[in-house]
């Protein structure tokens, strides 16, 4: 009896699987394969193939759009502003030395200074950097030799409403600190120091004086 049991077991299996092959056959492709095995459904049918996979693993269409990126305007002069009697305009500490490394710190300390002293800094930049060539003379010859090439790096802090009464005090302080190898300037920033920031374009220029 008990060996018999596994081979009526296998005849109904098979049997079950022919059904489900049968089944599976006989429905048409539109339609999802549902094949009865016991109490469970199995779908037969793969929804994912009808998917498009195109755009898989992109992210960009859910990021913000971007702004178009507006073109920059022509630089204008800002208004100088003269001051009155009893306190400066717009003032520029200008520092320049060979080491760029020194002078980029000097003006930070410049800089920092001000506004620890509550005095207004309207902007510190850097001027472009100017090149000098050394040339000598040999004592027995006519012809002019390149000795050394001298950088020149200038940094410039601008300031406005210095009162007269502090402004010795300021300078007192800068000078104290001032490190050896950088030049300190102090003078009123005047249009020809904006000017000088910019770019010159001889040809440009040239044209322009002709139309004028």
């Amino acid at each position: 009896m008990n060996a018999a049991l596994p081979k009526v077991l296998c005849s109904r299996k098979g049997a079950l699987l022919k059904q489900v092959f049968a089944l599976s056959r006989a429905a048409t492709p539109r339609e999802s394969c549902l094949c009865a095995a016991g109490d469970a459904l199995v779908s037969c049918h793969r929804h994912y193939r009808s998917r498009p996979t195109h755009g898989i693993g992109r992210f960009k269409y859910l990021l913000p759009k971007e702004a178009p990126k507006k073109r920059k305007d022509k630089v204008q002069m800002k208004e100088i502003n003269v001051g009155t009697e009893y306190e400066y305009g717009d003032v520029n500490i200008q520092m320049t030395s060979y080491d760029m490394c020194l002078v980029e710190h000097f003006a930070q300390y410049v800089h920092k200074l001000c506004n620890r002293l509550s005095i207004r800094v309207n902007e510190s930049y850097a001027m472009p950097t100017k090149t000098n060539e050394v040339l000598f003379l040999e004592e027995r010859g006519s012809k002019m030799q390149l000795d050394a090439v001298l950088t020149t790096h200038q940094r410039v802090v601008q300031i406005s409403g210095l009162s007269s009464t502090f402004a010795p005090i300021l300078l007192e302080i800068i000078q104290s600190n001032q490190p050896e190898g950088v030049h300190l300037l102090v003078k009123e920033h005047t249009e020809a120091d904006f000017k000088s920031r910019l770019k010159s374009r001889p040809e440009l220029e040239e044209l322009l004086a002709q139309m004028n």
